[in-house]
């Protein structure tokens, strides 16, 4: 199996921004879409049930005549979607091994802002542990793995944690660069290189507007709120759509830091960068993980990168398939 210590990129991809940066490239989104078609998979949108009158939305694809080794969900990061690249890109390597994937979209990610009133925020894990429930029964494929890149390495271990009490039987779960301490990431942003700010800052506002435009009676989103920066307007999400109260709170709420993971019973492989820029690579030292959970520490990479060269494949995408496929042989 692939192991950290395998990623060697290049010189002039051995930049933190450079890595964070193009792995956001159009080329990489145009190569993820080329790599998809090429699998000869065929893809369906589908509803999936999130609880409490909750609809999410997904992809399902499966390369048919093709014996299914499992079915793997996968979580996207924060303003991504079932079509970013890395999510493209790890479908088709996944496909390419024999599993059956489901990219699922959080609530108000990709075209979806129309199925619920109320809005995204990360605290969310009921929802996406009920989804994950119904893609398991609605596919029936065992055994049933989970991978997330950034907020979704996040929310497929707070899954994990979740899993056992939810009556989910994940074999596996793979984290790639996933936010640990929210608080931590926040500051990082504020203080750091500007792009990241900027680059999360615009999207998250530009999909607030979306939410306004399709429910204008339901929220106080007027063009001063939406002109706030990030962690004011944090706090005016936290105040008036969560019962949290506080910032602190709300961070705390889906933070997986310290001793967080120390319960996981699903057996975890966790792949980070030491250079990430946004998630402070001390904050995955501090992590208290059980025998059956491994970190991985990659001396370069970016945030979410892991770029191999001018094609844009990513090391992350196979180290992600690498560790499902171990995992489905030993369900086997």
């Amino acid at each position: 199996m692939l192991t950290a210590a395998d990623y060697q990129p290049p010189r002039w991809l051995r930049n933190a921004h450079v890595q964070s940066v193009l792995g956001s490239a159009p080329q990489r989104r145009r190569r993820g879409e080329a790599r998809l078609a090429g699998c000869g998979a065929t893809t369906t949108a589908h509803l999936i049930d999130g609880g409490d009158g909750v609809r999410l939305q997904g992809l399902h694809s499966v390369v048919a005549g093709m014996p299914a080794r499992g079915l793997v969900l996968l979580l996207h990061g924060w303003e991504g979607s079932v079509d970013s690249s890395y999510m493209r890109l790890t479908a088709a390597q996944l496909l390419r091994r024999g599993f059956e994937v489901f990219r699922l979209n959080f609530r108000d990610h990709g075209d979806t802002h129309h199925l619920n009133e109320g809005i995204f925020h990360s605290n969310r894990i009921d929802e996406v542990v009920y989804a994950a429930r119904e893609v398991a029964l609605r596919f029936g494929r065992r055994p049933l793995l989970v991978a997330g890149y950034s907020l979704g390495g996040n929310f497929a271990l707070r899954l994990a944690l979740r899993a056992p009490t939810a009556g989910l039987a994940i074999a596996h779960v793979a984290a790639v660069c996933p936010v640990l301490d929210p608080a931590r990431t926040m500051e990082e942003m504020e203080r750091g290189f500007p792009l990241y700010y900027w680059y999360f800052h615009r999207k998250w506002r530009h999909s607030l507007q979306r939410k306004r435009a399709l429910f204008p009676n339901q929220f106080e989103l007027d063009d001063d709120v939406l002109g706030l920066r990030m962690r004011p307007l944090t706090q005016w999400l936290v105040e008036r759509h969560t019962d949290f109260g506080t910032l602190d709170r709300y961070f705390d709420g889906y933070a997986i830091a310290g001793s967080r993971l120390a319960g996981l019973s699903v057996p975890a492989s966790i792949l980070t960068s030491a250079d990430d820029p946004v998630i402070p690579v001390a904050d995955f030292g501090a992590l208290q993980l059980p025998p059956n959970a491994q970190l991985e520490i990659a001396r370069w990479g970016g945030h979410c990168g892991f770029l191999e060269g001018a094609s844009l494949e990513g090391f992350a995408e196979r180290w992600v398939a690498d560790r499902l496929a171990a995992a489905a042989d030993a369900a086997a």
